[in-house]
Formats: structure tokens, sequence, C-alpha cells
């Protein structure tokens, strides 16, 4: 994270709520379904720092802007499909889990269906610009339970796409046990995807609607070779009236 000059920014673009349901998934423009005051802030501060983009750079994020609650957040990188290694963690995370985060990949530490939640969950948050929220269960082995409330948000690296997320993980009330029992086992109970424009992100669209290949690549022939085919096209400066 970056450690330049540092300001908070408004959070007038939060007011508006829309619902709608679509495939299954909840679109809403607001962060009223978040009940954890660290989830509401920092969606506060990712959403303004985004603007109207799919997501903010990676370097944009000041960690003194969220001073307040840097403990419980942290950031995921995701190499692959079904790998989101942990880039940094909060001290009050690693200490509440009683692990080092930092290089472990973060589906491990769930059983084969939730893994496969997560992955898809976070193919949308990268692909359309979407807020996850979770809601995990943690417990002891003697059965004591917590509830933890996470955000993920996405956040653009170097390249111009997303492999890189900014999350928060907030228990549901103080529990005097956490840090001190070991957590034996952990399951999500909810997964929700939130919308911040209220529907993907615009740039999604624009893709989508484009076309995949040049108006002259349209027209290339198919040409077969044993298990192989490839496509051929035509290439050249196109001719002039003058070359004809």
């Amino acid at each position: 994270m970056s450690r330049a000059g540092t300001q908070w920014l408004p959070l007038t673009r939060l007011a508006l709520q829309v619902s709608l349901f679509r495939g299954g998934f909840r679109y809403a423009a607001g962060f009223e379904d978040m009940k954890e005051k660290i989830s509401q802030t920092l969606f506060a501060y990712w959403n303004g720092v985004r603007g109207s983009r799919i997501a903010p750079k990676r370097f944009e994020i000041e960690p003194s802007s969220i001073a307040g609650i840097l403990p419980d957040t942290f950031i995921l990188e995701r190499t692959d499909a079904e790998t989101l290694r942990f880039r940094l963690a909060g001290t009050r995370l690693c200490e509440a889990f009683g692990t080092e985060f930092r290089g472990a990949n973060f589906v491990e530490f769930f059983g084969p269906e939730d893994r496969s939640t997560l992955n898809r969950q976070f193919a949308v948050i990268a692909r359309q610009g979407a807020a996850g929220l979770f809601v995990l269960e943690a417990g002891t082995a003697c059965a004591k339970i917590a509830r933890f409330e996470i955000l993920i948000l996405p956040l653009v690296h170097t390249r111009d796409i997303v492999d890189r997320f900014l999350g928060s993980m907030a228990p549901d009330k103080a529990h005097p046990w956490l840090g001190i029992e070991p957590i034996a086992k952990q399951r999500l109970l909810s997964a929700e995807l939130i919308w911040p424009d209220g529907r993907p992100h615009a740039m999604i669209d624009n893709t989508s609607r484009q076309s995949p290949f040049m108006p002259h690549m349209r027209t290339a022939r198919i040409v077969r070779s044993d298990r192989r085919h490839f496509r051929v096209y035509d290439g050249g400066l196109a001719k002039t009236d003058d070359d004809r």
C-alpha cells in the first residue's frame, strides 16, 4: 500500500439503494446489508477512491486513510482460478485465528464446497466489479462459535485487470476466547454480491458488445492441418483505388 498524502473521501455516492434479482445475484448500490462498521468503513473508502471505474488501482489505497481498521484488513493476489494468496494481513486477524496468513491461500481454509463457491464469486468480482460480502462461522473444538463478516473489493494492479482484492474481516461481537483458543473449523454461512453502481460495470457491457474480430478477420479462411486448424486472413495494407 502506498504511503503518500491521505484524506478521507465523501460518502455521498453511497446514498442510493437499488435492489433487483437477476440470475441469483442481488444487485445493490449502497452498503445497508453490511452489518459491521469495519465493512462499511472500508467499502466507503474504496468506493470513493474508485470513482466511476471498475476498481481503484492497488497503489491508490492509502493505509493511513483506513488506519483505524487496518489491523482487520488484508490484500489477496489471484494467481490462478483456485489460488488467492495473502499478500498482506492485519495483525488482529492473525491473532484471532492464531496463524500468520501472509503467503497462505485464502480458499484452502475452507472445505471443498465452500472453496467452489468462493472461486465462482471471486471470478465475478474480478470480471464485473462487484463487491463480495460473506459470513464466516468459525468454531473451536469445544463448540465455541464466532461469526465474521468478510468484505472483498476488487483492485487493479500493474495490468488493466483485477488481480488483487482488498478485504476486511470483522467479528460479530467481542469474543474473549479469540486469539487464545485455536479455531478448529470454519464454514461459509452466506455469500452475496453487491454492485456499487447498481449493476455490473459499464466497461463489461461495452466489452461484451464488441465484435470478437476486426471486420477483415471475420471473413478469414479456416485452414486445417492434421488435428489443428488455423484462421487465415489477408494481411498487408488495404488496397486503394490506385492499386486496383
